[in-house]
């Protein structure tokens, strides 16, 4: 496969971390994670008039109408600049939905709305620890009423609506249901979360009206099927997010001295960082990869969107402790900065299905794959 972005779209990168540098700082960070802000409002309002909210939506539903290569490229840079806004919940999940199962009348409803920054969505999925499957999944409809619990919710303390994937009592399948989360029937209980920079709360459903989204049939494959694509775009940002907790330890070990030469000399140092550096590149590979797969709709997706899940949590995690140890005893304090990529690798690595559960869908899909 011989695979690279385009120009126009290595244009698009320059300026959107030329933008984020500067509206985006770790200080700015720092005051979301340290303050009550669910999330950044100013630079959220930024980002919907740079139209980054639109990029994938069609252009008959007031979007920009681009590729997925172009929105890799903006979760990369969201990614290295450890932006706390809802765009991943609300973009590669929330618009996502609605872009692959809604009815023609949804997504003139809420794409729009989505391109605009009026709307902002959450995905809901998981109810308790471990893998979601059709044996834990009891949130129910009945009479188009929803009752059950989700946890943890990311951004859904921030979201206006709420994409809810849940059971029917009139049929054999599950499916997704649009919830409005301004509805008097569901309570939000805010919960403690390693990355306070973004929210996460347990939705409980008190009977609360539940839309469906689209098709309503066979909802445990359009949910593999968000999640594969999701994934890649989530690898991008921890991708992102690894190479800003590499520049950390690379600039700190360059600046601080013991026994009169920078620690960066040292070998065991050196190191480390070259490990750093080898893991981000592995997982960046897959990355490209995933993107291709992603931007043509292409049959390998599955394997593509597993080994780029996987190598991207392993190499944010690997890259965020070691700047950590990079930095020694100080780096443990609250007022470096090395905690900021560490808890947004944490979190990002759960967000939709940790590390076992996609190291199982990669077997799963190679075996598939060679069985066809």
């Amino acid at each position: 496969m011989n695979f690279e972005f385009s120009d126009d779209q290595q244009l698009l990168r320059e300026q959107a971390r030329s933008f984020l540098s500067e509206n985006c700082s770790m200080k700015e960070v720092r005051k979301i994670l340290e303050g009550d802000a669910p999330y950044d409002k100013n630079l959220w309002e930024k980002i919907v008039n740079l139209g980054w909210t639109a990029t994938t939506i069609p252009e008959e539903y007031e979007g920009l109408g681009l590729s997925y290569l172009e929105l890799c490229v903006i979760a990369e840079e969201l990614g290295r600049s450890l932006a706390p806004i809802p765009f991943s919940s609300s973009v590669y999940l929330a618009t996502e939905s609605i872009v692959l199962n809604g009815t023609a009348e949804q997504k003139s409803l809420y794409l729009p709305k989505l391109a605009s920054g009026e709307l902002i969505g959450c995905f809901a999925a998981n109810e308790k620890d471990g893998f979601l499957s059709p044996e834990t999944l009891s949130t129910e409809v009945s009479g188009g009423k929803i009752s059950g619990e989700k946890m943890p919710v990311v951004d859904g303390d921030t979201a206006d609506f709420a994409i809810v994937f849940a059971k029917n009592d009139e049929q054999s399948d599950a499916s997704t249901y649009i919830i409005n989360l301004d509805d008097p029937d569901i309570e939000k209980i805010p919960l403690k979360s390693i990355d306070p920079s973004r929210n996460q709360v347990k939705l409980v459903f008190h009977g609360a009206h539940a839309e469906p989204l689209g098709n309503t049939q066979e909802g445990w494959k359009f949910i593999n099927t968000l999640y594969d694509r999701a994934a890649i775009l989530f690898a991008w940002e921890q991708i992102g997010g690894a190479d800003t907790a590499l520049t950390m330890a690379k600039e700190y070990a360059m600046d601080r001295f013991a026994f009169g030469r920078p620690i960066g000399s040292f070998q065991a140092i050196k190191h480390k960082l070259a490990n750093i550096y080898v893991k981000n590149t592995l997982a960046r590979s897959n990355c490209y990869y995933g993107a291709w797969a992603l931007s043509t709709n292409a049959q390998e997706i599955s394997i593509a969107a597993a080994s780029a899940r996987v190598s991207s949590i392993q190499a944010f995690y690997y890259a965020s402790k070691e700047n950590i140890q990079t930095h020694g005893g100080m780096g443990f304090t609250w007022e470096f900065d090395c905690q900021i990529p560490y808890r947004r690798a944490r979190l990002l690595a759960a967000n939709i299905g940790s590390e076992n559960v996609w190291q199982d869908k990669l077997i799963a899909s190679i075996e598939a794959a060679r069985a066809a």
